[in-house]
């Protein structure tokens, strides 16, 4: 089976299945998980900007995509094509375990697909820490913008014991917010990711210093690995452990 991938995630995900470069032959430069089996894996181009002619060339039996992350006419081309797509679209990790069947059945890789489906579920059995925080994941900078509550990366945090508000609910999901907004908000915690948008010290702490000046309780500024919040599939499993040890130290 030739497999082209156009989501880092579930690039991952198809190794963690026990599929190798032989198997998988397209992928985006974003996809860098595991280093030593994307090595071999030729690049088709970005999530939003792939290559057409090199996914063609490819040859593929399956193009794997995400709804969120990868372009509709890149869809619709494979459509027109006649290649065979298999479209995620995961909005809260508890969505992540069947999503894992669907794709295992569609790589032939059913019973190590269920190995880590029945592991996140697992994990999502167990009761969540109590607080009544209110957490905000921001995942970029200049323009500031968050995730809402009705994310995936937004849901992360609410497995690991956040409430996190829906802020424009009516919008893309990812709003602009300024330091009115979070105080406006009640926010006690900002978890700046490593991605999309790689937020330094210095901007966490030029941040928090607009905030003191804002509010006598400033939410506290955590910086995470964006891979937690934001990479759905086998990573998802990884993700929750780490940002539940993660809280259990505050």
């Amino acid at each position: 089976m030739r497999i082209v991938s156009l989501v880092p995630s579930l690039t991952l995900t198809l190794f963690d299945f026990g599929l190798d470069a032989t198997s998988i032959v397209g992928r985006t430069p974003w996809c860098i998980h595991p280093a030593e089996g994307v090595a071999d894996v030729p690049v088709v181009g970005g999530t939003k900007t792939p290559t057409l002619s090199k996914i063609k060339a490819a040859k593929p039996d399956l193009v794997v995509m995400d709804r969120d992350e990868n372009p509709k006419a890149v869809y619709e081309w494979c459509q027109e094509q006649g290649f065979e797509t298999f479209v995620c679209h995961v909005q809260h990790p508890s969505d992540v375990p069947d999503m894992l069947r669907e794709l295992g059945q569609a790589v032939n890789r059913t019973e190590q697909a269920e190995v880590w489906a029945s592991g996140i579920e697992t994990m999502l059995s167990e009761n969540e820490p109590s607080t009544q925080r209110i957490g905000l994941p921001l995942i970029w900078h200049q323009p500031l913008m968050a995730a809402n509550g009705n994310t995936y990366a937004g849901n992360m945090l609410t497995c690991t014991g956040f409430q996190v508000p829906k802020i424009d609910p009516d919008g893309t999901g990812y709003p602009e917010v300024d330091a009115a907004t979070i105080v406006n908000h009640g926010i006690t915690d900002l978890f700046l990711s490593s991605e999309p948008h790689d937020f330094t010290v210095e901007e966490g702490q030029s941040l928090f210093n607009v905030l003191q000046g804002l509010t006598p309780n400033p939410p506290r500024v955590h910086h995470i690995d964006g891979e937690d919040l934001t990479w759905m599939g086998t990573r998802t499993l990884e993700g929750l452990k780490r940002l539940r040890a993660k809280w259990a130290q505050y």
